[in-house]
């Protein structure tokens, strides 16, 4: 075996050659680092997929990964209409949808997207979660390397690592996780020294049971993030609470942060207008806040959270959060 001093000064040297290689016109070759990293295996929810080039085209099936692929500096091609995201990017996103979406076309719904349309925008990645579309896993990856997350919402920080190794990006992934981070830290701090550590509760309206949010669920973990008290009802490690009219007093708290799914058929404006009407919802209803079901409920990702930053410091009256 050659000793690993001389074989080091061997790749050294070979390096040098390399740099002072030159096109025919004279000018110094410049090395690709486009490609630093690939090939490379990402273990995920469904097995091991080989990426051989620095992804480019990437098409996201989850809400939550566009936000993740926009965030690390990537174009997303392809996504699918879900709730309130129908034929756009939608608005919270940014200056992202234009630097990194201008070209992202719908392929259809989160609970049939269109393998025909996938395949014509020819992406070199495809990420979504085993819980959206496990099935699909075999004809996805003959389009192109496939890639998925066991779920999302709790576990949309470690999602967002699990694409940015497939990216070659987790340093930048890593920056922008803390950036929020310390956002949300300093927007708590602010809120908790203002109002006297206020309990923050979560209601949302769907089509179906009434929800209280806990701390395993999207919004929960942002709150969490900024050190914010949650009532009892939400304070527990769960995801969410349903809860009957009978039991309006499990929402309450110092601010009662309150969305309703926009559902096609009107049932949770139906359902949220009879809870506002109920006699015990009366105490609360000073206390509460409407907010976009779209980025407290849906969005699952970082752009999300920042908007959820954003109303909590608007609401207390708190210097907003900057994103860098």
């Amino acid at each position: 075996m050659r000793p690993p001093r001389f074989t080091a000064l061997l790749a050294v040297a070979a390096l040098a050659l390399t740099a002072c290689g030159t096109s025919d016109s004279g000018d110094a070759a410049a090395p690709d680092t486009a490609g630093a990293g690939f090939p490379r295996t990402v273990e995920h929810a469904m097995g091991k997929t080989e990426i051989k080039t620095k992804p480019k085209r990437v098409v996201a099936l989850d809400t939550s990964f566009v936000d993740a692929t926009l965030i690390l500096d990537t174009p997303v091609v392809g996504y699918t209409d879900y709730r309130t995201i129908n034929g756009a990017l939608p608005d919270y996103l940014g200056d992202d949808r234009t630097k990194y979406g201008s070209e992202a076309k719908s392929v259809g719904t989160l609970a049939e997207p269109n393998l025909e349309k996938i395949a014509e925008l020819n992406p070199d990645l495809i990420i979504t979660a085993k819980v959206r579309h496990e099935k699909l896993y075999d004809q996805l990856s003959a389009i192109a390397p496939t890639i998925m997350s066991e779920t999302t919402g709790a576990t949309w920080k470690d999602n967002i690592r699990m694409e940015a190794k497939a990216l070659g990006e987790e340093d930048l992934a890593e920056k922008e996780i803390s950036s929020y981070e310390q956002a949300a830290k300093t927007v708590g701090a602010a809120i908790n020294a203002k109002a006297h550590n206020p309990t923050i509760s979560v209601v949302r309206f769907v089509d179906g049971p009434t929800r209280l949010y806990q701390n395993a669920s999207y919004s929960g973990i942002v709150l969490s993030d900024a050190g914010l008290k949650r009532p009892k009802s939400q304070d527990v490690n769960g995801f969410a609470l349903e809860i009957s009219p009978e039991r309006i007093k499990d929402a309450d708290a110092d601010a009662i942060f309150v969305a309703a799914y926009a559902d096609d058929k009107g049932l949770s404006a139906k359902t949220e207008a009879q809870f506002k009407a109920n006699p015990l919802w009366k105490p609360l209803a000073a206390k509460v806040h409407d907010v976009p079901d779209l980025t407290w409920m849906t969005a699952v990702g970082i752009q999300g959270a920042w908007s959820i930053l954003t109303d909590l410091a608007k609401t207390f009256d708190v210097p907003t959060p900057v994103k860098p």
